[in-house]
């Protein structure tokens, strides 16, 4: 069986290593990549979506990168405990019309032994900016490692 190191139970160290694992993962913006990190009957909801199994999430994901261009994400460790994780994590991007959005949300992620997420419960906002009000300007992928996080940006 695969795993997906760290594994739980999670000290705050290893929880936001795993943290900064999927931000890279998600800022790959590659869906059959992301997927592998969950496990084969993953149980998602996001937004108004209620995946189930890799295959829909993976084309829950495809679908959002179709919408959320030049998608950049970050981050950042909420709570820890044993196998589960609470993140807050912002994210900008734009539609296809030019108009930019910042999306702020939450997730509450739990893991199985393997390091594989079983359940990924996501609520996000998503608030209109100005092109001019955006704070993460790196090129597209992973995150720099000098560049600031969400408590750093003040979001």
């Amino acid at each position: 069986m695969d795993t997906r190191p760290p594994l739980p139970p999670f000290t705050r160290e290893t929880a936001i290593q795993k943290i900064r694992l999927a931000e890279d993962g998600w800022n790959s913006r590659d869906p059959a990549r992301i997927v592998l990190a969950y496990s084969p009957d993953t149980k998602w909801r996001n937004r108004a979506e209620f995946p189930q199994g890799r295959d829909q999430a993976q084309a829950l994901l495809e679908r959002k990168w179709t919408r959320e261009l030049d998608y950049r994400l970050i981050k950042e460790l909420w709570a820890h405990e044993g196998n589960r994780i609470a993140v807050r994590f912002v994210y900008e991007w734009h539609d296809d019309a030019g108009n930019w959005f910042r999306s702020h949300g939450n997730e509450n992620w739990e893991f199985d032994a393997q390091g594989l997420m079983t359940h990924r419960h996501a609520s996000i906002n998503d608030q209109p900016i100005k092109a001019e009000d955006r704070k993460f300007h790196w090129p597209l992928g992973r995150r720099p490692d000098d560049h600031p996080g969400l408590t750093e940006l003040g979001l």
